[in-house]
């Protein structure tokens, strides 16, 4: 296979998964300001956070209310993070590749590029807010199962499920430290309906909340949401899971022992990990994220590094 066209796969996949994530993310903390009580709420700061953005937003826009945090991460084109500029990017991954990729899943992600844009006021509003979200949602989970169902599962594939596996690892280690550097006061969420409330609405930015009720059988507590989110191994948004994923799809590849040595120093990491230690304090948790996405961060380097087109000098 071709470096640019293994590359181009990767990050098509990457692209679509970051959508996918956006619109969860937004979809939820529209729902959690509506559940806490006012006055309390953490706003939509840790949004614009949790994707990097702080930074271009601060120079964009001139305070963190709604209109403009959702205008940010849904359809501002100025940031190459938002819903819109990420299905641009992978609409333009694929059109590039069109000549060995299934036609009908470019012909859904050119659909779905086109609905963002077209429908992006309704989007914006309260009222038409949810449904277009959950169109994104729906298309992006659509595209993943034709590429599946479809695909021949060769190397591209791999390389395609390689992209979404990481960008869904990396989601989520932002998520959990954006988070939970902003839940509630000490007093306030040592009162448990408030505490429900807040790491509820962190594992249903993942889609967690379900497959965690069944799983831990118990109600939604720090210690027990991280260990799900960071260590099961069979959701597929967990951390652990998305890492093991990666490595079953490497071992497939060519010339892959330096992406291995990488994805199994992350493994460790992740599964060695002291719940209890992450639970008692922010910091070491804030410290303990940050090594996994140095983690991530290092994978892709070696994928890049093995497969994909060196840039000119």
């Amino acid at each position: 296979m071709l470096s640019r066209v293994a590359e181009n796969l990767y990050w098509l996949s990457r692209y679509v998964e970051r959508a996918e994530n956006s619109a969860r993310i937004v979809s939820v903390n529209a729902n959690l300001l509506l559940d806490l009580p006012k006055g309390i709420a953490p706003g939509w700061q840790p949004l614009v956070e949790i994707i990097g953005g702080d930074v271009l937003f601060s120079q964009l826009y001139k305070e963190y209310d709604e209109r403009s945090a959702v205008n940010f991460l849904v359809g501002d084109t100025r940031n190459p993070g938002s819903i819109l500029s990420s299905l641009s990017l992978a609409r333009e991954n694929a059109r590039t590749i069109r000549d060995i990729f299934q036609r009908e899943a470019w012909e859904l992600i050119n659909e779905l590029y086109l609905y963002a844009k077209d429908n992006l006021n309704r989007g914006l509003s309260k009222r038409g807010r949810f449904a277009y979200l959950k169109h994104i949602i729906r298309g992006s989970q659509t595209l993943t199962g034709i590429t599946s169902g479809t695909m021949n599962h060769n190397a591209g594939f791999h390389f395609s499920r390689l992209g979404a596996l990481l960008e869904r690892a990396e989601m989520t280690t932002r998520l959990i430290d954006a988070r939970s550097a902003n839940l509630l006061p000490d007093e306030i969420a040592g009162q448990r309906s408030f505490e429900n409330i807040q790491w509820r609405s962190i594992l249903k930015s993942l889609n967690a909340y379900q497959m965690y009720r069944q799983k831990m059988q118990v109600r939604v507590r720090r210690a027990d949401a991280l260990q799900f989110i960071l260590q099961d191994d069979e959701f597929p948004r967990a951390f652990y899971r998305c890492i093991i994923a990666v490595e079953s799809r490497v071992k497939k590849l060519p010339k892959h022992d330096p992406v291995l040595r990488s994805l199994a120093r992350t493994s460790r990491h992740v599964s060695k990990a002291n719940i209890d230690t992450l639970t008692e304090s922010q910091e070491e948790l804030h410290e303990f994220i940050d090594e996994l996405q140095s983690g991530l961060a290092h994978v892709h380097e070696q994928i890049a590094e093995q497969y994909f087109l060196k840039p000119s000098s």
